[in-house]
């Protein structure tokens, strides 16, 4: 039997896309023009948008003036301009549309917002540029990035590189696909609830989130401004490990190699699971976590499996933190526009009053919805007290991961419950996201690493069930053969450069099974 998902029709080659560091290091050693690595992205893109619908705002001829000016430093060996670097030099990179770029717009995918224009770069966006990066445009997201499927009104729906009646994810969902086809070697994205690595992950690329204090939000569009306990955190796609730690590098995030890796002071301790969360894991992700915890083992690290208690608890204190308004401040984001069904019917789950969600909650039990029953209890507005509660939570599960990083230096686990999701399932399957949550909560660098692929017998295994969530997640476990499965590393000691030695070890075990 073989998988029915390849490469997309149409694809010139990703797999012999250039990585970012190879780009930028011959760019900066006269070996190759910043306006070849353009060119070569502006052939890419026009392949294969009409399949993808990711790209949504290009800037080529903006873009190829940079290149121009690159170009013309690099043949001068000057910098005309003070803290100008060449760790970046010629790579075309994508920007999240929720990032301001200078002259372009963000409208979250809002009809309203359509004239919202950016006068300026974001800081993240101009740091990338001195850092010689050529941004090519803006790339698709989910209507208020409120959703894991990357649709809106103003600009479409994005579409899977491999499977056309899937999406990326999201919400960096547009991001991720252009890197997963090869158009784009390195992408701006931000996460609030897993939007940087639930995508990696649906599209087989690498992603990373670094803690708030090495970032920030990059200057990224707030949804929700009011909310301080929780914020979106910047970080970057790419299709190597090693592009994603020049990115970082590039920003000031982390130390350029040569560095000392926590792994040469001491053998590297991993604590693991394959719990994800209120949905059951697809055969494939679960077995993905299990060939990476085994490769680790394999390579000299000490390995402890937990029971993942702590990061189901951290799902639900989560999810009850960004929806305690009620949805409010994402409502506001449309005045003069009407959200697209699915998005709201998710604002009118979260403004059921508190009062009210128990009796709902119950109903939606007899009706054999228990994973939503369990959600709509857990979530929704609260009092300045009950806040206060969620807050307590908080802390008990960060004392509990403090705890735990007493012993271990990283957590490997699943990124999603499932592979990428059919179109217009987002809503009804938001919690298969929830082994992501466990970093947002408590600030933790985190990141996804393709490791496998479902294979042929992996598409079943799901008990029969009449919750229209086991359901939705069964018929995407279905037809699923052939796409990619990625795992998630959490830092507990050591920072990002903890993860990305993790990331780049299960990488590896990734590559020798090809």
């Amino acid at each position: 039997m073989h998988c029915r998902h390849g490469a997309m029709e149409g694809h010139p080659g990703a797999g012999a896309v250039e990585s970012v560091v190879s780009i930028a290091d011959a760019v900066a050693a006269g070996r190759a023009r910043a306006g070849q690595s353009v060119a070569q992205h502006i052939t890419r893109h026009q392949a294969t948008h009409a399949a993808l619908n990711a790209l949504v705002q290009p800037c080529h001829a903006a873009a190829v003036g940079e290149a121009d000016r690159i170009d013309c430093i690099m043949r001068s060996g000057t910098d005309h301009e003070a803290g100008q670097s060449h760790m970046l030099a010629g790579v075309p990179v994508s920007v999240k549309e929720c990032f301001p770029v200078r002259g372009l717009v963000t409208t979250l995918g809002i009809p309203s917002r359509r004239h919202c224009l950016d006068a300026a770069d974001a800081p993240l966006v101009e740091r990338m540029r001195m850092a010689g990066a050529i941004v090519v445009g803006k790339a698709n997201v989910p209507q208020a990035l409120y959703l894991y499927e990357t649709d809106n009104p103003v600009w479409g729906r994005t579409n899977h590189p491999q499977a056309q009646g899937r999406g990326p994810g999201g919400s960096s969902g547009g991001d991720a696909c252009l890197v997963a086809a090869g158009v784009v070697p390195l992408a701006v994205a931000n996460d609030l609830a897993g939007s940087i690595r639930q995508p990696a992950h649906a599209c087989g690329v690498a992603g990373i989130v670094p803690r708030s204090t090495a970032l920030g939000d990059g200057g990224s569009f707030r949804t929700m401004p009011e909310l301080t306990a929780v914020k979106p955190r910047a970080g970057f796609l790419a299709r190597h490990v090693a592009d994603l730690e020049r990115a970082l590098a590039a920003v000031g995030v982390i130390t350029p190699p040569p560095r000392k890796p926590l792994s040469t002071v001491r053998p590297l301790r991993i604590a693991w699971w394959d719990d994800a969360g209120p949905l059951e894991p697809s055969v494939a992700v679960r077995r993905g976590v299990h060939e990476a915890v085994a490769g680790l083992r394999s390579a000299g690290l000490e390995i402890v499996q937990l029971d993942g208690r702590t990061a189901r608890q951290a799902a639900w204190v989560h999810l009850a933190l960004l929806s305690s308004d009620g949805g409010r401040q994402v409502r506001q984001l449309f005045a003069g526009s009407r959200p697209m069904p699915p998005v709201l019917r998710q604002l009118k789950l979260a403004g059921l009053p508190r009062w009210v969600r128990p009796l709902v909650a119950g109903l939606a039990n007899v009706a054999g919805r228990s994973i939503e029953a369990e959600a709509i209890f857990a979530t929704g507005p609260r009092s300045a007290a009950g806040f206060q509660r969620i807050l307590e939570a908080r802390q008990r599960l960060g004392a509990e991961v403090d705890a735990m990083a007493m012993d271990y230096d990283a957590i490997v686990c699943p990124v999603s419950a499932l592979p990428a999701l059919r179109h217009g399932t987002a809503g009804l399957l938001l919690l298969a996201a929830a082994p992501c949550m466990l970093a947002n909560l408590l600030d933790l660098p985190a990141g996804s690493v393709p490791i496998s692929h479902v294979r042929p017998g992996e598409e079943k295994g799901r008990a029969v069930s009449r919750d229209p969530v086991m359901q939705a997640a069964a018929d995407t476990d279905s037809g699923s053969c052939g796409l990619p499965i990625g795992v998630q590393v959490i830092g507990l000691n050591g920072g990002e450069t903890t993860v990305l030695e993790v990331m780049r070890l299960i990488e590896g075990l990734s590559q020798e099974s090809r």
